[in-house]
């Protein structure tokens, strides 16, 4: 099933499940609980990010080639930041470069995002896909200039700026999606793919992510998890390619749909 979140012509949030022919059906109930499909037609005012997340937990040089072209080595265990909940925007809505705190090198960076569907604590990989709700696409928006100097060595101010983190345009259940580490994924800027690669060149598998996070942490229902990106991001371009006002910039996932956001 394909979950979309929306709000209606008169502000209220609700979700609801597309269907083949684009419409959607009103969800009944929580979707981190007990939930049914009604035969109801959404009212969709707005398209929104599919999940309000609890936490956003974001995994570093998770692939293969990307690690390569950062001139960084093959990490032992799976490397951890974050990203503030406030950063998530929706699809169609702008990416924002940052003016207060000034930044000439925002870069993209397409991602498979999970979402935790229940709680989760000690997670074993056999038992990681039990709790996993959905996938949905993300954008791991990158100040680099932040990112990299002025942070004081941590990644997150770099990473958490508002609008930072666009969602969707849907929430895949799993069962549509048996195997999410072998799926094609692309950056699309300006009309042309600047990454293409699978998500299976990953370091760290989906379920071996869900027993790291999970282990002596509980892992909420709402908890996003941004799996890494691949090579290509416009960092390690010559000359870098950094995003610009008037840009937009779309990330695709098999199985999953595009997530396009403008640049402003």
């Amino acid at each position: 099933m394909k979950i979309i979140r929306y709000s209606d012509a008169s502000g209220q949030i609700h979700h609801a499940a597309q269907q083949a022919d684009g419409s959607a059906l009103v969800i009944d109930g929580d979707l981190f609980g007990r939930y049914s499909v009604s035969d109801r037609k959404a009212d969709v005012a707005k398209l929104l990010a599919p999940v309000d997340p609890r936490a956003i937990l974001c995994i570093g040089l998770n692939y293969k080639f990307h690690a390569e072209e950062s001139g960084m080595a093959i990490p032992e265990n799976p490397v951890l930041f974050m990203k503030s909940p406030g950063a998530v925007q929706n699809p169609g809505d702008p990416i924002l470069l940052p003016t207060h705190l000034k930044s000439n090198s925002v870069d993209y960076e397409c991602e498979l995002a999970i979402v935790i569907g229940k709680k989760a604590t000690n997670v074993s990989k056999e038992d990681a896909f039990k709790y996993i709700l959905g996938y949905t696409c993300a954008n791991d928006v990158s100040a680099r200039d932040w990112q990299k100097n002025g942070g004081g060595g941590q990644w997150c101010r770099g990473k958490t700026f508002d609008t930072f983190c666009p969602l969707g345009p849907v929430l895949v259940t799993p069962d549509e999606l048996p195997n999410p580490n072998a799926l094609k994924i692309k950056t699309i800027l300006n009309g042309e793919a600047v990454q293409d690669w699978n998500t299976n060149d990953m370091i760290f598998d989906v379920p071996t992510l869900i027993a790291f996070l999970s282990a002596d942490t509980t892992l909420l229902p709402g908890t996003v998890i941004l799996t890494g990106t691949p090579q290509g991001v416009g960092m390690a371009r010559k000359p870098p390619l950094f995003m610009k006002s008037g840009d937009s910039v779309t990330i695709e996932i098999e199985g999953i749909g595009s997530l396009t956001n403008p640049v402003q």
